[in-house]
């Protein structure tokens, strides 16, 4: 089956409604963190402000999605979701008369991580639901659900060119405030449409149930994935505030979301054609050489100087990016029993928020010294970090996807 043989069968199986609505869904999330850093940058004229306000909505959204996570496979995505995307569309609101009020800013971290708590992971939960809805495709499943992860880690990074795009568009257009609430109205309405949609009811099918004996979460191979998306949300987050800061002072701030949806552009390229690549090639294998790519790519950053010469440093930085997401995604659900894999890939997105936090914090201080240049060098430190993780902990990834091999099988054989 060619990789666009299989985009066009899973695809089949939901309609594209269902589609339009994940995809549009996730966007809020996107434009959440660069719209708090712009917004309260703006306001204080600090980006450090700025970076602590974005970093506390990722930090909260970070330790509150696993929990999220967990009760949507009790209870149901459903339930849970639709509360998520109400709640924080009514705390998005919230942020933005905090931050144009003349409190202090650290009210305005506050609220961020008010609305950081709430705002559902609607890529990992997307990714929970793909197993059951392919349960009827025989022995196409596997290639299929291979095809639904390469999709979502695409979809992921496009909604990271989309959204800062439209943050871009708001500042440009009005103003920080304008970009916010407009993410506010659309998880309101998309993301309760993606929680009520049939397919959740499918994903309740499955993790719907109590853990079994010996079903544990979080085990070793999960730690080092964890870890390995840590590092990928310190690239973002260092990127987005060295990209902001050189922007900035170029006198070009309305271009920071076009900007930093250029990293995503390459990524949603590599993303869609890792279903090209051979099934042969284990996935922790890949894990290595995707690392290494990462780290190179990430180099160039520390000679930019100008907009016109970070734009294609961008571009090649994001052709590394979607395939390990996808590859550590992939890993995670095949490394986790069915009942705790709502779980397990919201604890891995919210080390991703967690490394973000955490890059454009440290990232903020050092712009405030050194400008984009000593950002960057977060970035570069980043991909040096996950070269490591993903030598040192191959031996932990392969060990545990050969334990659970025959559960993945008795998994993708078992009907809804």
């Amino acid at each position: 089956m060619s990789p666009l043989e299989s985009y066009r069968s899973l695809f089949g199986l939901t309609g594209p409604a269902y589609v339009v609505v994940a995809f549009i869904a996730r966007l809020p999330l996107a434009m959440s963190q660069l719209g708090t850093l712009l917004l309260v940058a703006d306001a204080t004229g600090s980006y450090g402000a700025g970076g602590a306000a974005a970093g506390a909505l990722a930090i909260a959204n970070a330790v509150g999605a696993p929990f999220w996570g967990a009760w949507a496979d009790r209870f149901g995505q459903r339930r849970v979701v639709a509360v998520q995307s109400l709640a924080g569309a009514v705390a998005l609101a919230a942020l933005l008369l905090v931050a144009n009020s003349a409190a202090p800013w650290v009210w305005s971290a506050v609220a961020s991580g008010l609305a950081g708590l709430f705002l559902p992971q609607v890529g990992p939960l997307a990714r929970v639901r793909w197993r059951p809805i392919t349960s009827r495709a025989g022995s196409q499943q596997p290639r299929l659900v291979e095809t639904a992860f390469s999709y979502e880690g695409a979809a992921d990074e496009a909604s990271f060119v989309l959204g800062p795009a439209l943050v871009g568009l708001g500042v440009s257009l009005a103003n920080p405030t304008v970009a916010l609430g407009i993410a506010a109205a659309v998880l309101a309405a998309f993301g309760t449409w993606f929680a009520l949609h049939d397919t959740a009811v499918l994903a309740h099918s499955v993790t719907g149930h109590r853990p079994a004996s010996g079903e544990r979460l979080l085990t070793a191979a999960l730690v080092v994935l964890c870890v390995s998306q840590l590092v990928i949300g310190t690239v973002f987050g260092s990127v987005q505030t060295g990209t902001t800061v050189l922007a900035t002072d170029a006198g070009e701030a309305g271009l920071t979301g076009y900007l930093q949806a250029l990293l995503g552009v390459g990524s949603v390229v590599a993303g869609l054609g890792m279903t090209a690549l051979p099934p042969t090639w284990p996935l922790p294998n890949r894990l290595r050489w995707f690392a290494l790519s990462l780290l190179v790519l990430a180099v160039p950053l520390l000679l930019v100087s100008s907009i016109p010469t970070l734009v294609p440093v961008l571009l090649a930085l994001g052709v590394s990016i979607a395939p390990f997401m996808i590859t550590t995604f992939t890993l995670g659900e095949r490394i986790t029993p069915p009942s705790r894999t709502g779980a397990a890939m919201t604890l891995l997105a919210a080390a991703t928020g967690l490394g973000y936090a955490v890059g454009a914090a440290v990232a903020g201080r050092l712009a405030d010294w050194g400008g984009h240049t000593p950002a960057y060098a977060v970035t570069v430190a980043a991909g040096a970090l996950a070269v490591a993780i993903a030598w040192v902990g191959h031996r932990t990834l392969a060990r545990s996807l050969e334990t659970n091999r025959p559960h993945t099988r008795r998994v993708a054989a078992d009907p809804v």
